[in-house]
């Protein structure tokens, strides 16, 4: 049997690994191997629309590491048991279809663009057509898919301590339509590139660190002025912890309702998730800040062990409360008072990031100038970021690193 025809039919005959049929590009590979028999029209328009799928995903050199990448990140009966570390409870027969699977992706994965086209039934039908033909680069397989012989462990271990499909593949995530969905691209900022505030920042640090390694830890409230690097400080720790098995997903403060649901689908993973609430606020008439209080505290629905609650706000009691509401006429108004100041109370660590006074944020400035390499005086620096904060209404870390990107900018435009 010609190596192509045969890399069809091991395709064909993928079951415990057969999702990855349902990806775009090993569905493409997959029709143009099942193509070698059929009328070279719709052989050519396999191969096309493949290598297409191929460029777009940005493996026209790596066609081995895209179908054994596409097969790590694939969710089946193997990578949910050994995430769980209960791949040893499958029956053998499972575990011997999973083997012939893993090798089945490994040799189709590496088949070149020459021998499929010299498998073709109709090649010389082709005549000079096949050499315009453009050919991909086969590459090599993914670390994991290195060595068949230990593929198994390798992959266990992988599971273990990554979780599987998009929990294994993406690090951030958000709650809509009731289903976790991840982002494809989350914001790239980093601890070292956040200037001032290590103090709170330390403190929230310190809290996702014992949460990690299993420590006591608590719900986190990061509350202050607008522009302090409360949720920038969040997605921080997501970067800088993700590799040690930290997830986070967002959900929306009016999706609250839909908790429950979310804490059930992440409860027996093998992962630590921070469940971030960004810009919590409620009105006094709001009754869904009752909903966020169950969740903290006193619910039915218990929070599982591997997830805590990350929320920001420009409010320390986070509930918007006026004077004339006070003065209202509520018969037990200390008691409404305090039902509104008690759902902080709720966070067990609640972190302060107020606005810098001068120094502070000229030391914030300088430390970015200094990280750009920008080659301006400090003087020119001082009176440029002042002038700057005037006219935005107040000093900020925000505001210090606008002023910063346009100082770049200015740069780069009188060197073009």
């Amino acid at each position: 049997m010609n190596p192509a025809k045969e890399a069809a039919l091991l395709m064909s005959s993928l079951s415990i690994y057969k999702g990855i049929k349902d990806r775009s590009v090993p569905k493409a590979y997959y029709e143009l191997l099942c193509s070698l028999n059929k009328p070279v029209f719709d052989f050519m328009s396999a191969w096309g629309n493949f290598f297409s799928l191929l460029c777009e995903k940005g493996y026209a050199s790596e066609l081995s590491k895209c179908i054994t990448e596409t097969a790590l990140f694939d969710e089946n009966i193997f990578s949910r048991a050994a995430s769980a570390s209960k791949e040893k409870n499958l029956p053998t027969q499972v575990i011997s279809a999973i083997r012939r699977d893993l090798s089945a992706i490994r040799r189709v994965s590496m088949l070149s663009p020459e021998t499929i086209l010299n498998n073709y039934t109709y090649r010389d039908e082709l005549g000079t057509a096949a050499n315009s033909l453009p050919r991909w680069g086969t590459g090599k397989p993914v670390k994991e898919f290195l060595h068949e012989d230990s593929i198994i462990d390798t992959l266990s271990d992988f599971y273990r301590r990554n979780g599987c499909g998009m929990f294994a593949r993406y690090r951030a995530f958000i709650w809509r339509n009731k289903s976790i969905q991840p982002v494809l691209h989350p914001d790239p900022v980093s601890i070292n590139g956040l200037k001032g505030y290590d103090i709170p920042r330390n403190l929230v640090i310190d809290n996702t660190e014992a949460f990690i390694n299993g420590f006591q830890s608590n719900n986190c409230l990061l509350y202050g002025d607008r522009g302090t690097g409360k949720s920038s400080t969040v997605k921080a720790i997501l970067n800088k912890y993700y590799k040690d098995g930290l997830r986070m997903i967002e959900i929306p403060k009016d999706r609250l309702a839909d908790f429950p649901l979310l804490t059930e689908r992440i409860a027996e993973l093998p992962l630590k998730f921070i469940i971030f609430i960004d810009d919590l606020s409620f009105s006094n008439d709001d009754s869904s800040y009752a909903q966020l209080k169950a969740v903290l505290e006193g619910g039915l629905a218990v929070r599982p062990d591997n997830s805590l609650i990350y929320a920001t706000s420009n409010r320390r009691h986070i509930i918007k409360e006026t004077f004339s509401e006070r003065e209202g006429d509520d018969l037990h108004r200390n008691d409404t008072i305090q039902e509104s100041l008690s759902l902080s109370d709720r966070f067990g660590l609640s972190v302060s990031f107020t606005k810098p006074d001068k120094k502070q944020y000229l030391d914030i400035v300088f430390a970015l100038a200094k990280e750009k390499q920008l080659k301006i005086s400090i003087d020119e620096l001082t009176i440029g970021a002042e002038k700057y904060a005037i006219e935005r209404g107040g000093r900020s870390p925000r505001c210090a690193k606008q002023y910063i990107s346009a100082i770049e900018a200015e740069f780069k435009s009188d060197n073009l």
